[in-house]
């Protein structure tokens, strides 16, 4: 009994041991866990807030960084060029008004609140301006894929400026602000493009696209300040003494309030693009299973109308009504289909007598199309065949020159060198004149003609020929040479 007993008392003693440690264990885990996550102990109170306190005025170069950001993003998404529109939200400071808004609703810092809200206005104004002052003045008004991206918010957008207003302000409030997180922000976020955007649907006359840039502005700008607010509280950033707390609390539920009115229309918009997606999506698998993968069907093209539910379908060859019924019954009943099977399907083809008549045609312009060729090829042969005999009649005139005893040097080699030695010459000529000077006696003097480029000034010209008059009279063994200038 004594040794049950003592058995028992081991066993339970060795259980308690293993709670004890799998306790300690998860303690550890626990710590571990918030050694990672807990981010209060990095935070710098004071220095955040003077630092988006700094961030917030509009004023002197502020103002005209923010004009010449302006230009830059507008130019960008002028010419669909991403690049350039990264740059300019680098250099963009729209954040700063942004986080004092988040940052006085957190504090109840009611001063800051309107100089931050005046401020985000001015540049809000300022932006589309400058942007329909772009837009105006530009030729180049063509809808590009950057700013037709910038016309329809999403819930994706909202979360963008959710996750990314969280991102900022962790970064603002640690000790020793992280640079690449707040550059990674102002591109993702992206607060300039749709100012721009806006500016862009003003300067065409495009109503819709103005409403819906500014709309994306807004929910960027509503849910970066409210990622502010919400960081600022969890930290427990101090309260100002003379506070309000009755009043800081109606603030921030109106904040809420308008954050969440802000993100339902969002929501609607994210699930109507999400069915239009789905839409186009069967669209595509239905042309490529049931027309594109049938080789008796000739598909032209394809055109869906997703307001009107139908699909134009304009086919090469003939369609018969079997055909149409089995197409109509396919996108009826299969379950791939679900999104567009009360879609309509508008079947345009061509009768037999039609297509006889393009395929004969076509055997004809192919037919036309080879004899044009034939001679087109011709022609080049006799091109071929004159240039040679040009080339051929140059070396006789040379070689005749050359058995008088004449001095000279085949003139094409002339010409190519002297190019090769001066590009600004655009002419050049060259021939023996014959001279009199007393009308009796008669002389044959080597005269070269030269044309120069307009652009460059006498300075420079003359220079240049007496450089080409040494080596002339050396390459082509003259004692003279004058030079006349075009």
């Amino acid at each position: 009994m004594e040794e049950d007993k003592l058995k028992e008392q081991e066993i339970e003693q060795s259980k308690q041991e293993v709670r004890e440690d799998a306790i300690g264990l998860i303690e550890s885990v626990k710590k571990f866990i918030k050694g990672i996550f807990d981010f209060r102990h990095d935070t710098d109170h004071d220095a955040t807030i003077l630092a988006i306190k700094n961030d917030i005025p509009l004023k002197g170069a502020t103002a005209w960084i923010l004009i010449f950001a302006i230009f830059v993003a507008s130019i960008g998404l002028n010419v669909s060029s991403t690049a350039v529109v990264i740059g300019a939200m680098l250099i963009s400071p729209l954040m700063g008004p942004i986080l004092g808004i988040g940052m006085s609703l957190a504090i109840n810092d009611i001063d800051t609140l309107k100089s931050s809200f005046i401020n985000l206005l001015v540049m809000v104004v300022l932006s589309v301006l400058t942007a329909y002052l772009y837009f105006w003045i530009s030729p180049l008004t063509e809808l590009t894929p950057e700013l037709e991206a910038r016309t329809s918010p999403n819930i994706l957008d909202v979360l963008i400026a959710i996750f990314g207003g969280l991102a900022l302000i962790v970064a603002r409030t640690k000790k020793g602000t992280i640079a690449s997180v707040i550059f990674g922000v102002a591109i993702a976020t992206a607060l300039m493009p749709p100012l721009c955007t806006a500016g862009y649907g003003l300067a065409i006359g495009n109503f819709s696209f103005f409403f819906g840039a500014m709309y994306l502005f807004t929910i960027n700008t509503t849910f970066i300040a409210l990622s502010t607010f919400i960081v600022l509280k969890v930290l427990s950033f101090p309260m100002l003494k003379y506070a309000n707390s009755q009043k800081r609390k109606r603030i921030a539920q109106i904040a809420a309030f308008f954050g969440l009115i802000a993100m339902i229309p969002a929501v609607l918009t994210f699930l109507t693009l999400l069915s239009e997606t789905r839409m186009n999506q069967e669209v595509k698998s239905f042309i490529q299973n049931e027309i594109k993968g049938n080789i008796s069907l000739q598909l032209i093209e394809f055109e869906p109308n997703l307001e009107k539910k139908t699909i134009d379908l304009n086919f090469f060859n003939e369609i018969t009504d079997a055909t149409k019924n089995d197409l109509e019954n396919e996108l009826v009943s299969d379950t791939k289909y679900n999104h567009i099977k009360d879609f309509t399907l508008n079947i345009k083809g061509s009768d037999t007598k039609s297509f006889d008549m393009i395929t004969t045609a076509y055997k004809e312009k192919r037919q036309e199309l080879q004899e044009s060729k034939n001679i087109i090829a011709g022609l080049q042969k006799q091109i071929e065949d004159l240039q040679g005999t040009v080339s051929s009649l140059n070396q006789r005139i040379e070689l005749n020159a050359q058995n008088k005893n004449q001095k000279v040097v085949a003139f094409s080699t002339i010409a190519k060198d002297a190019k090769i030695r001066y590009n600004d010459i655009q002419e050049i000529g060259f021939a023996n004149v014959l001279l009199s000077k007393d009308f009796i006696k008669i002389d044959t003097i080597p005269v070269l003609t030269l044309k120069w480029n307009r652009s460059l000034p006498d300075s420079i010209i003359s220079p240049k020929e007496r450089e080409l008059r040494t080596w002339l009279q050396k390459e082509m063994e003259l004692d003279t040479l004058f030079i006349k200038r075009d």
